[in-house]
């Protein structure tokens, strides 16, 4: 009877590549495990912060609540604060568009018909909007709105790209050197008008909005006239209700 032959050796590039194959997928493993924890520990850290959002926001309503029962107890009128956040959407577009307003809507980022955008109402916002109202119709949002918006329609700019909030990863590349490292804090800072208003809003890529349901009634006569273009303060909410 003749005797086995002995197994084939295996040659040594082959086990070295073995040993390099399931170090890579124990270092994958390890780092997986590393980001599962470290998930569960932000989740935690963004579900305390939206509690204390939700705080936040509740005791805002509560305060400006009781300012007008004071003041009505005690006969006197009660002036509503300024806004200082708008929203401001395109209804119109180029044509017989003189150069001035054209500049104001492409440093607006209302390069497009339905695009809208977050803005801090202040002097030089607001001067600029009278300059190009004809094109847009714009005013105060809500947190209702603000929230639907971000969830519902926003994409996040990173690196000239146009991405959608699908991970709070993404927000925090970009934002997170502010603070900002989830939807939450990104609609916070928006909402509050924020001292990152800027970084977050620009963050923001424009709204793409769809057009309104049952259309615009007068596109060429002011909101206040009983068309559409302009200011229309907190009647915004209704229109965004109508195309997000």
């Amino acid at each position: 009877m003749a005797p086995k032959a002995a197994p084939p050796k295996v040659p040594e590039s082959v086990l070295k590549k073995r040993k390099t194959l399931e170090k890579i997928k124990a270092d994958r493993a390890e780092k997986a495990l590393a980001i599962k924890k470290a998930s569960k520990v932000s989740r935690k850290a963004i579900f305390k912060k939206a509690e204390a959002y939700v705080k936040e926001y509740k005791n805002m309503e509560k305060s400006l609540i009781t300012s007008r029962r004071q003041a009505k107890q005690f006969g006197n009128y009660f002036v509503e604060p300024e806004p200082k956040l708008l929203f401001v959407t395109r209804i119109r577009g180029i044509n017989k568009m003189p150069p001035q307003p054209k500049k104001i809507l492409d440093l607006l980022r209302l390069r497009q018909i339905h695009n809208g955008v977050f803005l801090k109402a202040n002097k030089a916002t607001i001067n600029m909007l009278r300059i190009v109202q004809s094109w847009i119709t714009f005013g105060e949002p809500n947190l209702k709105t603000v929230r639907e918006l971000v969830y519902k329609r926003g994409f996040g700019k990173v690196n000239k790209q146009r991405l959608p909030l699908t991970d709070n990863s993404i927000i925090e590349g970009a934002l997170g050197k502010y603070g900002i490292v989830c939807v939450e804090d990104l609609i916070h800072e928006i909402y509050t008008v924020g001292p990152n208003f800027k970084s977050a809003s620009n963050f923001l890529w424009p709204f793409k909005l769809s057009s309104p349901t049952g259309g615009y009634s007068q596109k060429g006569i002011s909101f206040t006239e009983g068309g559409d273009y302009g200011n229309r303060d907190g009647k915004i909410n209704a229109l965004v209700r109508q195309m997000n």
